[in-house]
């Protein structure tokens, strides 16, 4: 997923800097904005037991399956229903089960009525996140993996699993610009084509994770961990508006939505990280209340929080210092065409080992 402020091209100036300041007694490993979850992922692979939380609740399904999913999946009440189930090796039954999924009859549901063309032409501006083939194909599989949970026919790891790699699937026929802010006016050449269902697949390590979906600061309380990562928002841009039609997907709750976007009620998932007057004092209380050995920041030089902000604050839990690296900018395509100074940008690892 081309996700805003994801690290997959930066694991491995992470993974470099991070083991340049732990001791070799760090197992656990806290990812608090996880995004889709690919830092806790990468260090799940290094052994390490993951704690994971996302206040978007598209974000906790994929890293509870990514991360907290650790068992070979065998889905044995789905047999009857899928008869290529029986007998087939345990490797195969997930892909078995998501081509099922791929080839069930279309529903005009509420992906359908909301961010399609077909199912919302007679409004002002007619919304054209999907395709029609494939808001109906995304409804229908929605409906029927909770219709399998609801029967008792898959277990929540088996839920997560399937739920995310719906989220993972539908994302890559969208018809944007990579968020979900705006959409196309006309279907691109990648949305036209007919969704597949992919299985989201995950590391086992043999371990036991957790993975919430609270707000940061709420959820640090709870927290024991060796190695503490925060990767907050850099800037004004709100996850919740950029990425509500996956939102929507993962809960189905069929949500009032208005706008030109289809937007749905979102001020519990705001974040003060994306506040210029708050942001400062949010990410003091989160680092005061953390409970931690060392903690990383990832945070690029054109951040709401200044340099001297970082430093100042945590520094009032032990020695600091930080990494750097120049990245390629973000964004949303190849044609984005926002007034940016430069195309490149420095990515700041920031640290503390704590008294």
């Amino acid at each position: 997923m081309n996700y805003i402020g994801s690290k997959l091209s930066l694991l491995p100036f992470l993974e470099e800097s991070i083991n340049k300041v732990v001791d070799k007694d760090c197992n656990t490993f806290c990812d608090l904005f996880s995004g889709t979850g690919v830092v806790g992922s990468f260090f799940k692979e290094k052994d390490f037991q993951i704690i994971a939380n996302d206040i978007q609740y598209y974000s906790f399904v994929l890293a509870r399956n990514y991360i907290g999913n650790h068992r070979i999946l065998k889905f044995p009440k789905l047999d009857k229903i899928i008869p290529k189930l029986k007998g087939a090796r345990l490797k195969n039954k997930p892909r078995i089960v998501c081509d099922y999924l791929s080839g069930i009859s279309s529903i005009e549901g509420f992906i359908y009525k909301n961010y399609c063309y077909g199912g919302t032409k007679n409004e002002q501006q007619p919304r054209m996140y999907f395709s029609d083939y494939n808001g109906k194909k995304c409804d229908a599989v929605r409906i029927e993996i909770e219709s399998w949970k609801e029967d008792k026919k898959i277990n929540k790891d088996e839920y997560y699993f399937l739920l995310a790699s719906l989220i993972e699937s539908i994302d890559k026929y969208a018809n944007t610009a990579s968020v979900y802010g705006a959409f196309l006016k006309k279907i691109k050449k990648s949305a036209e084509k007919e969704m597949k269902i992919l299985p989201a697949e995950f590391y086992i390590n043999g371990k036991e994770h957790k993975v919430y979906n609270e707000d940061v600061n709420s959820v640090i309380d709870k927290i024991n961990c060796d190695v503490l990562y925060l990767d907050p928002p850099y800037n004004q841009r709100q996850y919740a508006t950029n990425y509500h039609v996956l939102e929507t997907i993962a809960r189905y709750d069929s949500p009032e939505v208005f706008g030109i976007t289809g937007l749905r009620e979102y001020s519990k998932q705001k974040s003060l990280y994306c506040s210029r007057p708050k942001v400062k004092e949010a990410f003091k209380d989160l680092i005061l209340k953390s409970k931690a050995k060392y903690i990383f920041l990832s945070y690029n030089n054109e951040g709401l929080m200044s340099h001297n902000d970082i430093k100042e604050i945590m520094n009032l839990k032990g020695k600091y210092g930080f990494f750097e690296k120049e990245y390629n900018r973000f964004k949303a395509d190849g044609n984005d065409k926002r007034n940016h100074k430069f195309n490149k940008t420095v990515e700041y690892l920031h640290y503390v080992i704590c008294d």
